[in-house]
């Protein structure tokens, strides 16, 4: 007969004897579950706790693409920075040079970069201190104890980028540790093991660990004694920003003054001159000014008084023609540069000036006749999209055929029939307003205008993007409620003022996207350019990205490509500010 006996498992429970452990067990594993999710039903408790859930699976569904931005964007753009201050030639782990493949490419100019980096960095900050400033006033809240972890922070994620740069050079040495023995698999394990554990590389990590961890930490403490609610992440947010820059800023200047005063010193031991700190303030008072007198001509039209308004009128116009006079100084630092590198960004304005507008008329003009109610429309449709989807280098090689430089080519056979004499077309260095000039008058060259050669590839710009550009305008046209043609019509509006005061404020959203998509573009074009250039065009062809392949490939210049490329990446990043700051005003979304 089975006896009943007590069994203490947090509460008295009689069991029966054969039966105990099963019992035992089963009590305990019931204890366990209530207790975890009681402590999972504190923790995501409330209101606050229901964000932390959101935030927590948010959090989890964006891990995998952000390590995919991490390995194939953010990655590769650190270590051309990185390999950016190395030299040599065939060497991707090359000798330490700093600055020095910039100054290259752009002599002094390259230490006024830097510098107007620097600013542009503490400008930044500023901002971001302001907003935070801000938003508390705003909800009169006291955020300035988030300064502390977010300072913090920032110092931890600076010594994890000075980790990896630590760890590059150990990983990139695998390959010259491994030649001239047996290339296995449990080999290059085992390098990269020793690179993970050499000490340099394992202060470092150790290093940047603490920083993040004692900002983390900070952070908690902060946002448990400090009031905030859902402004709690922007403070943090806006003080890590605050201090990364301004980090930033201090790190910049202090490589650029160190390789001036290396400059300085090596001039003086070759008995050479330098101007560099002459070109950086001429160059740099030059935009400062250039800066207020664009701030004065934006200010005068909210002048009350006209003679305040004109009192500024005049005021920018002085300013501005003085600070042309100082960066007057520019043309002579560019010439003391990479005369490739200039030439190529110089080919680059001049493609993208003449795609550009030339595409955008064409196409909103096939949008405007595609949106009517017409047959064969959607065919239509589709003929202009096929040379964006069809590849580019087939394409391009059927334009080497087509442009060919012989007589008796197909576009110079057309020539004949209307009797102009066969161009080289492809071949043809000499600029196109020269050529249209003819051979009794020389202009300079600054006026000769894109080579023929390089019109060609703006003719294939322009046939190859017209297409996804008439595709968006008819998107854009689409959305337009035809209400508004309506009404405008009643009113006596007609064709040509239905177009400007209804159709081009509305299609502003369609056009800001395509001017941004398109400079950036233009600035990044390579396939198709690559595929038509000709020796025999002497370089008139090959705009930015060229050169840098050229650069990486031909000349095995890695150090020297990467720096060029973070050139180009600056440029383009230039540009696109500026479109947004012209733009921003100007763009209508209804």
């Amino acid at each position: 007969m089975a006896v009943a006996r007590p069994v203490w498992s947090g509460r008295l429970v009689f069991v029966e004897e054969g039966k105990l452990n099963d019992t035992v067990i089963a009590t305990q594993s019931t204890s366990l579950k209530k207790t975890s999710s009681s402590l999972g039903s504190r923790l995501f408790a409330g209101r606050q706790g229901r964000r932390l859930q959101e935030s927590l699976i948010a959090y989890l569904f964006l891990a995998p693409a952000f390590l995919i931005i991490f390995v194939f964007g953010l990655f590769p753009l650190a270590f051309s920075a990185y390999e950016s201050t190395l030299k040599g030639l065939n060497k991707v782990l090359g000798t330490y040079d700093g600055l020095g493949n910039y100054v290259k490419a752009m002599e002094n100019l390259a230490y006024v970069l830097a510098f107007w980096i620097a600013l542009t960095f503490v400008f930044l900050a500023g901002r971001a201190l302001s907003a935070m400033r801000q938003t508390a006033r705003k909800y009169e809240e006291r955020p300035w104890a988030w300064l502390l972890p977010g300072a913090v922070t920032a110092a931890g994620l600076a010594l994890l980028t000075r980790f990896v740069f630590v760890l590059l050079p150990e990983l990139l040495g695998i390959p010259d540790k491994m030649r001239g023995q047996e290339n296995t698999r449990q080999l290059f394990i085992q390098l990269i093991g020793e690179s993970w554990r050499a000490p340099a590389v394992q202060n470092a990590w150790r290093i940047a660990l603490i920083g993040l961890a004692a900002g983390f930490v900070l952070a908690y403490l902060v946002s448990r004694y400090l009031s905030g609610g859902d402004r709690r992440g922007t403070y943090y947010g806006a003080a890590v920003q605050t201090f990364l820059l301004l980090l930033g800023a201090a790190g910049l200047s202090w490589l650029t003054w160190d390789q001036i005063q290396a400059a300085y010193i090596l001039a003086l031991a070759e008995g050479q001159p330098l101007a560099i700190w002459s070109q950086v303030l001429t160059i740099s008072a030059g935009f400062v000014l250039l800066l207020l007198s664009w701030w004065l001509w934006r200010s005068a039209s909210h002048r009350t008084s006209m003679v305040s308004t004109l009192l500024r009128l005049g005021a920018a116009i002085v300013l501005s023609v003085g600070a042309w006079v100082l960066i007057g100084e520019l043309p002579r630092a560019v010439a003391a540069g990479d005369k490739d590198w200039w030439q190529g960004l110089v080919v680059t304005v001049y493609y993208a000036v003449g795609t550009i507008p030339f595409q955008f008329a064409i196409s909103l003009l096939l949008a405007t006749l595609l949106f009517q109610n017409i047959k064969g429309k959607g065919l239509f449709r589709m003929i202009y999209f096929l040379p964006y989807i069809t590849p580019f280098v087939g394409t391009a090689a059927v334009f080497r055929i087509l442009f060919s430089s012989r007589d008796n080519g197909p576009v110079n056979g057309l020539l004949g029939l209307v009797g102009i004499e066969p161009l080289k077309w492809l071949t043809e260095p000499t600029g196109v307003f020269q050529i249209l000039a003819g051979a009794n008058v020389t202009l300079p060259d600054w006026a000769a205008g894109p080579s023929l050669s390089l019109v060609v590839i703006i003719f294939y710009g322009i046939w190859t993007f017209v297409g996804f550009d008439t595709v968006m305008f008819l998107a854009g046209l689409g959305s337009i409620p035809g209400e508004l043609y309506e009404a405008a019509s009643i009113d006596g509006a007609g064709r040509w003022a239905q177009f400007r005061h209804v159709t081009l404020p509305l299609l502003s959203p369609t056009l800001y996207f395509l001017s941004l998509w398109a400079t950036i573009g233009t600035f990044k074009a390579f396939n198709h350019i690559y595929v038509l250039r000709e020796a025999a065009a002497l370089g008139t062809t090959d705009t930015a990205s060229i050169v840098i392949f050229d650069a990486f490939k031909r000349d095995t210049r890695y150090g020297y490509a990467s720096a060029l490329a973070i050139l180009l990446l600056i440029i383009i990043l230039i540009l696109t500010v500026i479109n947004n700051r012209i733009a921003s005003k100007r763009v209508f979304y209804g």
